[in-house]
Formats: structure tokens, sequence, C-alpha cells
């Protein structure tokens, strides 16, 4: 797909011998919202891992933007805008909520050291700009009345909001996020879907790996189901949830 944000193709990965990847290709198109569901043990996270490269893959590709990343550092790849999240929050300690999320927007801060030290002008509009920008995420999921708060003080709810508010200041032109809505009380949760449908709206592309099936189905452009490693179905939500073998792969029944 000439238009893909991401364009995977024949990845696979095995460890002491078990295929925990097998032959997975997908396309993900530009401004899109992906999510990538299965039971647990699908390989899911493991298939974040091979596409930004956490892990080196044995074979396949994946190109972002039509460029190779495979082989690539974290640092590099951040860099090109692919931007992720983990399953379990990682919280800075000791910072704020605010300075959390501030932190996430270090790949783009213009001035240098010394600019900062002596709080020169040009330093001083820069920070106050992504001061706005990082209040206006918070407040977007719920968090602006604990902005002040040290991180680590927030629920563990809290604690994922935030990290997918730090993941935004970054920058990103994809996003992964696994599994953000874990954890999330009823309420945080539509905080959530407003947030990643703003996202997808504001260009930026989404690919979500999510348990939470009324969130999947109701922001999702298109939903890939994975089951032992291997892609079984794709389509829209609508698709999916009449899909024989996706209801097979979640409840082990057998497809007529």
């Amino acid at each position: 797909m000439s238009d893909a944000a991401l364009q995977v193709s024949g990845l696979g990965k095995s460890f002491g011998g078990v295929k925990a990847i097998s032959d997975v290709s997908f396309a993900v198109p530009q401004a899109s919202l992906t999510a990538l569901i299965g039971p647990n043990g699908a390989g899911k996270t493991t298939l974040f891992n091979l596409v930004t490269n956490l892990y080196p893959a044995d074979q396949g590709d994946v190109l972002f933007h039509g460029q190779s990343i495979l082989g690539r550092g974290a640092g590099e790849i951040a860099a090109m805008g692919l931007i992720r999240t983990f399953q379990t929050a990682r919280i800075f300690p000791g910072m704020t909520a605010g300075e959390n999320a501030m932190a996430g927007a270090h790949l783009h801060v213009k001035h240098g050291a010394w600019q900062q030290m002596l709080w020169l002008g040009p330093a001083r509009r820069e920070e106050r700009r992504l001061a706005a920008k990082a209040d206006a995420l918070l407040e977007l999921v719920g968090l602006a009345p604990f902005r002040d708060m040290a991180a680590t003080d927030l629920p563990m709810g809290g604690q994922k909001l935030l990290e997918v508010v730090r993941a935004l200041m970054a920058g990103p032109r994809l996003l992964l996020l696994d599994e953000p809505a874990a954890g999330l009380n009823d309420a945080e949760t539509a905080d959530l879907a407003e947030l990643l449908r703003a996202v997808r709206d504001s260009g930026i592309t989404v690919i979500v790996v999510e348990h939470n099936m009324s969130l999947v189905m109701g922001v999702a452009d298109q939903v890939i189901v994975l089951d032992a490693g291997a892609i079984v179905a794709s389509g829209t939500p609508r698709e999916i949830q009449q899909d024989k073998r996706v209801i097979a792969a979640y409840v082990g029944a057998e497809v007529a």
C-alpha cells in the first residue's frame, strides 16, 4: 500500500524452537486506528516488540513510511516518529504528573542546555508552549487536577493514561499502544476512547493492542486478529464480530 504508515511483510520469530510469530503480514493506512486483538499468548506484544526492533526478527521486514526499520536502534526509531507504550506503565519516579508528560517532548526541544540554564527568552517561550500542550492533553484524559501530584501516587489507571500523554508529547507519526485500557475504570476508558479518536482525527496513525472489546469496536477503523502467532482474520469491527474464526480463537470452538 503506497499510503501505508506501516507495512509488515512475512515477519517471523522463534524462541527456543517455538514459533512465536509466523509469517505475519499486514498494512496500516495513514491516519487510521488499527486494533490488534487475540487471546492471551497470541503473540500481540511480541509483534509490537518486533515492529519496534526490541526483538530482532528472524525473517521478514517492517517498513515505516516506506523505510525499513529492522536493525535500527530505539532512539533512531523514536526520532523517525514511531513511539510506543508498554503493558505496564513506566512512570518516571521522583517527578510530578506534569513533569512526566513534559519529559515526552525531549526529542523536540530545540534550545540547548545553556539557553535553558540561563532561562533565556527562546527557552522560556518553548517551555511555555510545551507546558500548554501537556496541560491540554492532561485535561483531555482527566488528569489536569493531578498535574502537580507525584506521578507514582496516581492509581494504575491514571499512570496508564499519563504514559499515553507522554507518548503523545513526543510528537509521533505512528503511536503503538500496548493495552492502554488495562486498569482503567469505565470513566477513564471513556476518556481514553475520546483521546484515541482525537489522536486519529489529528492525522496520527494508531495501533492498539487491547482486550477491552467494547473499546476496540467503538474506536477502530480496522481490526487484526492474532492467534498462536498468526493472523486469523482482519477487517472492520462489524466484520470481525461476525467472523467464525475469531469466535473460535476466543472460545475454542471448531469452525465448521
